[in-house]
């Protein structure tokens, strides 16, 4: 499903997330805000505006915060709980154009399959990387 959660009772959020994979490693950016999750690592991403696809909302957010054009893979899982009225949706994705650029982020870090867990992830996103790390997916 795409869009704004519609159909999803009580569900009046969607964030979408990036899992850039560059050889064997996976993408991930330290947050700047707000306060509460400032410094800790998170799959670049965000909101899914009204009217938009899930798809094109998390190509327009890698380029608005990284200044890179990606083309998306595979989704990986389904809804992730955010909380009690929020969702995120990953992809894997693959840059085709530019070079990741801390745009929005204190600092981006590229991270191999033993350094997943070097950076402190964002509740939120933890669930995901255990995916990626049990399915292998950097290694596609």
């Amino acid at each position: 499903m795409t869009g704004n959660g519609e159909g999803l009772v009580g569900i009046d959020l969607v964030v979408v997330g990036a899992a850039i994979i560059s050889d064997g490693r996976l993408l991930s950016a330290q947050r700047a805000e707000p306060p509460h999750m400032a410094g800790g690592w998170e799959l670049p991403g965000g909101k899914v505006d009204p009217g938009e696809s899930d798809e094109d909302a998390l190509v327009r957010e890698c380029h608005e915060e990284l200044a890179v054009k990606v083309r998306l893979g595979r989704r990986i899982g389904g809804d992730w709980r955010l909380s009690e009225r929020a969702v995120l949706r990953v992809w894997t994705a693959r840059i085709i154009e530019g070079e990741p650029r801390a745009l929005e982020h204190l600092a981006l870090r590229w991270l191999s399959p033993d350094e997943l867990y070097d950076v402190d992830w964002l509740p939120g996103d933890r669930p995901v990387i255990d995916t990626l790390a049990e399915q292998h997916l950097l290694a596609e």
